[in-house]
């Protein structure tokens, strides 16, 4: 039931009991883009000491391609929620769009939409796309590597 996320900016840390896992959740603004920076932010800082050198810095960038094209494609507010657990990172970005995002190959065209979606394919050790009420969400892992 969405009348239990947070508003825009909050931040709820916390997982489930006895797993050891920590969960950060943000409603990101209709097409505020400042959010972008945020989300990235508050996920470095969840992720201080999480997974080997790098993983880090990956899971930041794919956040913020989704992030990014939440806001940026559907022009409604979004959710952001990254569950980090001992081994895994698991981060869901629900918009309010049905419109399922497609991963678009470079061309020679001047079209730049959904080459995001290619780095999340490539990096991401798992990834895709549910629907979920009106919306979906667009979720990717990674491993931590034994971090």
């Amino acid at each position: 039931m969405e009348a239990s996320v947070p508003k825009r900016g909050d931040e709820a840390v916390g997982g489930a009991p006895g797993d050891g896992s920590v969960q950060l959740r943000r409603r990101l603004g209709r097409a505020d883009l400042r959010a972008v920076p945020e989300a990235r932010g508050a996920l470095r800082e969840l992720l201080r000491h999480w997974g080997r050198p790098g993983r880090a810095e990956t899971a930041e960038l794919l956040a913020s391609e989704l992030v990014t094209n939440a806001l940026v494609h559907t022009d409604r507010d979004a959710i952001l929620t990254a569950t980090v657990g001992p081994r895994r990172l698991r981060v869901e970005v629900r918009d309010f769009v049905g419109r399922r995002p497609r991963p678009r190959a470079p061309g020679d065209g001047e079209d730049t939409h959904g080459r995001g979606l290619l780095l999340v394919q490539s990096l991401a050790d798992a990834w895709g796309v549910r629907a979920q009420g009106v919306g979906k969400v667009v979720w990717f892992e990674l491993d931590g590597g034994g971090g």
